[in-house]
């Protein structure tokens, strides 16, 4: 297994595919890991070269005592630094659910190393009125349900139950006192973005469609595209579909 050193702490990262294809970063959403993607990856491995990473406190890297309120800002920049890393250029990053506030946010804080960003499944420029409220009953009915425990297990070992409760704390503090979710204003985004998602995600706002018409006229490069079914994220309930636009979107 690989690591780097972040700030004194180890994290998690694969490298595979296409050794001559475009660099591509897949960012895991909120209580996942990079484990999410393993079965994706015959779906894009042919066009690109694979980077998968766990963010701190997830999967195979080190653990943290609690996760910061901005925390996808946080993230944004461990993504930065593996890239420094790795000292791979440009790449292109898919960030999913909490992942694309990521991807987006690594985007502004260092256009020059991106070359292109899919934002997939996610709320966009704010969390909807009763983010906190859903994400406590979410996560209580979920750690009960046997499919969720196993997922969150599958992606997070053995202590994955105070992985999410650290994460849920985060999230809640991060809607209630409403901590800006972007590092910096949106309409300043420079490289191009795909966003996608399900007109069937439940688990995101019910104005999807209305909020990223919305951001697409913002960013000066922004596309959307919708599948009709599926729940969430899209990248999971569309595989073959989504692979097929996003690998489309990042090669044209």
């Amino acid at each position: 297994m690989s690591y780097f050193i972040y700030q004194n702490q180890k994290i998690y990262y694969k490298i595979t595919g296409s050794p001559n294809g475009k660099p591509l970063i897949m960012l895991h959403g909120d209580t996942a890991s990079s484990v999410m993607f393993e079965l994706l990856l015959p779906l894009y491995q042919e066009n690109f070269q694979i980077i998968l990473m766990d963010f701190l406190g997830n999967g195979r890297s080190d653990r943290v005592e609690k996760f910061p309120e901005d925390l996808w800002i946080a993230q944004s920049r461990q993504v930065i630094a593996l890239i420094e890393y790795l000292e791979i250029g440009k790449c292109s990053l898919l960030g999913t659910s909490g992942g694309a506030w990521t991807a987006l946010n690594a985007a502004l804080l260092r256009p020059d190393l991106m070359d292109k960003v899919v934002a997939d499944s996610f709320d966009g420029r704010s969390l909807h009125k009763n983010f906190a409220i859903q994400l406590l009953r979410e996560r209580e009915f979920a750690k009960q349900d046997l499919h969720a425990r196993q997922f969150y297990e599958w992606c997070q070992g053995e202590d994955w139950e105070h992985v999410v409760d650290l994460n849920t704390r985060a999230l809640t503090k991060c809607a209630e006192e409403e901590f800006p979710l972007f590092c910096r204003p949106l309409e300043s985004l420079s490289v191009p973005v795909l966003f996608t998602g399900t007109l069937k995600d439940n688990m995101c706002r019910q104005n999807l469609e209305e909020e990223y018409e919305e951001m697409k006229h913002l960013v000066p490069n922004g596309t959307i595209h919708f599948f009709p079914s599926g729940g969430h994220p899209a990248i999971l309930t569309n595989a073959e579909a989504f692979a097929r636009v996003v690998t489309e979107f990042l090669s044209g």
